[in-house]
């Protein structure tokens, strides 16, 4: 099993509406990196730090399971899409991928940025590096631990 961290703004997608949907799928996502990460390392059963980003107070809600493996994302293809992308159009496939998550557990108290920062056993963590934006970031086994023992 490996563990992850993606990132979603609660605006557009929150962890309450990943609850009422019980699965949902992870589209959209329009970066090499991320978009492999997906492809080539996610797996079923993997867990997934929930985290609001792009907001008043960023930080983790919960823990999700990857209930579905990569597929092709169909956003690619479709015109009327904020993710449509003309290179997968030319060549008829999508280029991106999806997964599909559910909801795991809701943390019993958020677990924000600013705490995060502040736990000394967390300071190897992708999230904190100056200039880390990627949208999908692996997380260690024990940081993982950490952060669910602490807030979870």
């Amino acid at each position: 099993m490996k563990y992850w961290l993606m990132k979603t703004e609660p605006d557009v997608f929150s962890w309450a509406d990943l609850e009422q949907k019980k699965i949902a799928s992870w589209d959209g996502v329009r970066n090499y990196q991320a978009r492999n990460f997906m492809r080539d390392e996610f797996e079923v059963g993997d867990k997934v730090l929930f985290y609001h980003s792009s907001c008043a107070e960023p930080g983790i809600a919960g823990i999700a399971n990857i209930v579905r493996g990569s597929y092709a994302d169909p956003t690619a293809l479709d015109k009327n899409s904020e993710y449509f992308d003309p290179a997968s159009l030319k060549s008829g496939q999508s280029r991106w991928v999806m997964v599909d998550l559910s909801p795991f557990k809701k943390f019993s108290k958020f677990a924000s940025l600013a705490a995060i920062r502040q736990n000394v056993n967390l300071q190897s963590l992708l999230l904190l590096r100056k200039g880390q934006r990627l949208s999908i970031q692996p997380v260690t086994a024990s940081d993982f631990a950490e952060i669910e023992n602490t807030w979870g």
